[in-house]
């Protein structure tokens, strides 16, 4: 466990000195020894890994009741530290998503999808 986290804690910083130094991968590899397949297979790797992040979610009560005592909502709202939000409302389409990614970034990716009891 202890040479897998090395490796990747290693590869990580290869692969950011790389994007900083100007060079080519050609050369930043032959420079320091590497072999160029191997740094695209782990540039790939440290890619995927960072897309496949989760954040942590806290629930916190509402301010101010938004609906009347006796009605309930089964949407789920998402917010994001610079303010944005998103309600997802049951019957939301998974295919919306991409839209969403596309026009707000980041901010919607992975996207927990939730089951409204």
């Amino acid at each position: 466990m202890k040479e897998a986290t090395e490796a990747w804690t290693k590869w990580r910083g290869l692969v950011s000195e790389q994007s900083q130094s100007g060079q080519s991968v050609a050369a930043f590899c032959n420079e320091r020894g590497l072999r160029a397949w191997q740094f695209y297979e782990w540039k790939k790797r440290l890619r995927e890994s960072e897309t496949a992040k989760f954040v942590e979610v806290q629930v916190a009560a509402p301010a101010e009741p938004v609906r009347p005592a006796g009605t309930r909502s089964h949407a789920i709202e998402i917010r994001s530290k610079e303010g944005r939000s998103l309600v997802v409302e049951p019957g939301f389409e998974a295919s919306h998503h991409t839209g969403l990614r596309t026009k707000y970034g980041a901010m919607f990716v992975p996207l927990l999808w939730c089951r409204a009891s």
